[in-house]
């Protein structure tokens, strides 16, 4: 299995990907270097990565490293959170999110409701990555991630809190508040999570993350190094 690491060096993150005769994928652009027996192999994207890749503006490769050594990928003033996929157990992640994981995790694409999705902001047609199989997998985060477990519950967020969830959780959009009241109410509409699952909330940005999206006006892409 490989070994993932997040290293924190002068404010900023990175994952470092140990591996043994293994394969991982990362994201497109997010090699740093790596050292040892390792090939690098982008393979051409099918069907499903081309038309999540056209609706919410990621890149639809997504290359392979295989071999032995390390692999470091880009740092970022952003930080990086470790999900273990299991057997039986699939994710669905925010646009932007995934960042690196094993070869024996599966990605593929899901289409969240047309409706929750207009009302939300996604656009008509909100396409987001899926995980199934088994391995570990580094998503990004502008903070800490909690995982936050619901058992036939709601969650309710303003804003994009949550960077991912199971599938067993149904995403709606609804008013803060009953109408007209929702209009003095002072919140946005809400993004709610229902049913029995899992979901991955950053409920506070990092500080140095935070000043710079605020100094800057630009939200962080990435790495600050591409």
């Amino acid at each position: 299995m490989a070994e993932f690491l997040i290293r924190e060096i002068e404010g900023m993150r990175q994952v470092q990907l140990d591996i043994q005769d293994e394969t991982v994928r990362a994201r497109y652009g997010a090699l740093s270097n790596m050292r040892g027996n390792i090939a690098m192999t982008p393979r051409l994207p099918n069907v499903e990565d081309g038309v999540r890749a056209f609706f919410n503006n990621e890149s639809s490769i997504r290359p392979f490293y295989s071999g032995t050594g390390s692999i470091l990928l880009q740092p970022s003033l952003s930080g990086y959170h470790l999900v273990d996929v299991v057997e039986g157990e699939r994710w669905i992640l925010e646009p932007g999110v995934y960042w690196a994981g094993e070869g024996t995790v599966a990605l593929g694409v899901h289409r969240e409701p047309f409706w929750p999705s207009l009302w939300a902001g996604d656009g008509f047609l909100a396409w987001k990555t899926t995980l199934a199989g088994h391995g570990r997998v580094a998503i990004r985060a502008p903070g800490p991630v909690e995982v936050t477990s619901l058992d036939d519950g709601e969650l309710h967020v303003q804003g994009r809190l949550v960077l991912g969830r199971t599938d067993g959780l149904r995403f709606s959009s609804r008013r803060s508040a009953p109408f007209p009241r929702n209009l003095i109410s002072g919140q946005r509409r809400m993004r709610v999570f229902s049913g029995t699952g899992k979901a991955l909330v950053c409920w506070t940005p990092y500080w140095n993350e935070h000043m710079y999206t605020r100094m800057t006006g630009e939200s962080i892409e990435g790495s600050l190094f591409e």
